[in-house]
């Protein structure tokens, strides 16, 4: 059996997979990953939860292949939280939601990601209804993975 990926093999992966995106206000995408992964430590997350961290937008980007997902050297739980925390198209939120609670681990995973998401640090550059939209929906999914209603920041 194939030895399982380091966290430090994972991060130079996803920095590798995510090479030349973008966030929303033009950041290097890799910035978020490691914001989400430091997100998962700082509440206490595990090593499996910190893989998934950076990984989670892997597959929804199309970054990472499913294919890639299912063979790759990664325990079953992370592979688990990752496609819970995948959203699939024209997927209505309360499923994903739904999906994400139902998921071990995924919650705290969503959290960290949600939290940087909604950092007004973030969101302040953008232009406003872009900024109005995402704040409502990031709310709106807080809501629904029963969240308190205000993010906290690591």
């Amino acid at each position: 059996m194939t030895e399982p990926l380091t966290l430090a093999e994972i991060e130079s992966l996803a920095r590798a997979a995510h090479e030349g995106q973008t966030d929303k206000a033009g950041r290097p995408y890799a910035e978020h990953l490691q914001a989400v992964a430091e997100g998962v430590r700082a509440r206490g997350g595990d090593p499996d939860q910190i893989a998934a961290a950076w990984l989670h937008d892997a597959v929804e980007d199309a970054a990472l292949s499913e294919q890639w997902l299912a063979e790759a050297a990664l325990s079953p739980r992370t592979k688990d939280i990752v496609r819970a925390v995948t959203k699939r198209p024209g997927e209505p939120p309360e499923t994903y939601a739904k999906r994400i609670l139902a998921t071990p681990g995924a919650l705290l995973v969503k959290e960290a990601d949600l939290s940087h998401n909604a950092d007004p640090a973030r969101l302040e550059v953008l232009d406003p209804p872009t900024r109005d939209r995402l704040t409502e929906k990031y709310a709106n999914m807080r809501n629904l993975l029963g969240l308190n209603s205000s993010p906290t920041t690591p």
